[in-house]
């Protein structure tokens, strides 16, 4: 198992809030993106491009890599390829690999092995492309499929190139045969609650960054900011979004408040001392409140 590079560990150690979604195919899409607030572009060669226009996507994507390889980006780019089940996987990553992405996004994992087999081809095409070794990173969207629920313990261990993990809502009622993932109330069902908690614990295990799934109705901001805080509420790091429109909302919910930053600060003053436990107004506090307390902190700084 190769080491990573200095640049990608301290890439890898800031969380992205927010993701955005850009069809590979879309040059007007693309410009857009790269002007707005997002943390990360998932450049798409997936499910946003229709397989006729899958050539011409990979040209565009390759480009943009490349005229910004070498460069200060101003955000993350991502690259989600084609499963690694079918055929237009490796054609994908040989396509980009040159341009250098911070990342990939590897849709519809089985188990941790296919982030395993995608570590090797990677290094593969790194060594190629002259890419430095170990600095493209990997997203699993780890529930896309019923045999993935049974395996996310295997992600940790997996690679050290494994960023973070998330969960997909829409493909894994698709195949299961399910006709939404909603219940009668309009939340979602038990089956798909299931898979966000096992993949925020399996990303946690991991050692990774859980990254929370997309809020498709685009329009509705006050429900994806009440989507967005739950999530970090629950330990996810960050959203990914499908709308240029949603991503300042994701940043806003996933960015500590002042009074948040303030609290923080003042249980990590009363911890100077090395104590093992304390108090502070009225409340008693042990490693654990100091743990969250620094994770708030480093967040602030990493912006």
């Amino acid at each position: 198992m190769q080491t990573i590079g200095a640049d990608a560990k301290a890439a890898g150690a800031m969380s992205l809030r927010s993701m955005l979604f850009v069809p590979g195919d879309s040059e007007r899409k693309l410009g857009k993106a790269a002007a707005g607030a997002a943390d990360a572009l998932i450049l798409d060669l997936e499910d946003s491009v229709a397989k006729d226009r899958l050539p011409m996507a990979r040209g565009i994507v390759s480009e943009y890599l490349t005229s910004t390889r070498g460069g200060a980006r101003i955000q993350q780019l991502w690259v989600r390829i084609n499963p690694l089940s079918t055929a237009e996987a490796l054609p994908d990553l040989a396509s980009i690999v040159g341009g250098a992405p911070d990342g990939i996004v590897l849709p519809k994992t089985n188990s941790g092995a296919d982030a395993t087999l995608l570590d090797h081809y990677l290094t593969a095409l790194e060594t190629r492309e002259g890419v430095a070794l170990g600095s493209i990173r990997i997203l699993a969207v780890a529930t896309e499929t019923p045999a993935a629920i049974f395996t996310l313990g295997s992600f940790a261990g997996s690679t050290p190139r494994l960023y973070g993990m998330t969960w997909g809502a829409e493909d894994l009622p698709a195949a299961i045969g399910a006709s939404t993932n909603l219940d009668d109330s309009g939340k979602l069902d038990p089956t798909y609650q299931l898979a966000r908690s096992l993949c925020l614990l399996a990303a946690s295990a991991a050692g990774v960054e859980p990254i929370d799934t997309v809020y498709t109705d685009f329009r509705d901001s006050a429900g994806l900011f009440r989507s967005a805080q739950a999530a970090r509420r629950a330990g996810f790091t960050g959203k990914i979004a499908i709308h240029p429109e949603q991503v300042e909302v994701i940043n806003q919910a996933f960015t500590p408040s002042a009074e948040e930053v303030a609290y923080a600060r003042r249980v990590v003053e009363v911890f100077a001392e090395g104590v093992g436990t304390s108090s502070l107004d009225g409340k008693m506090l042990d490693m654990p409140h100091l743990k969250q307390a620094r994770r708030v902190l480093a967040t602030v700084a990493r912006k």
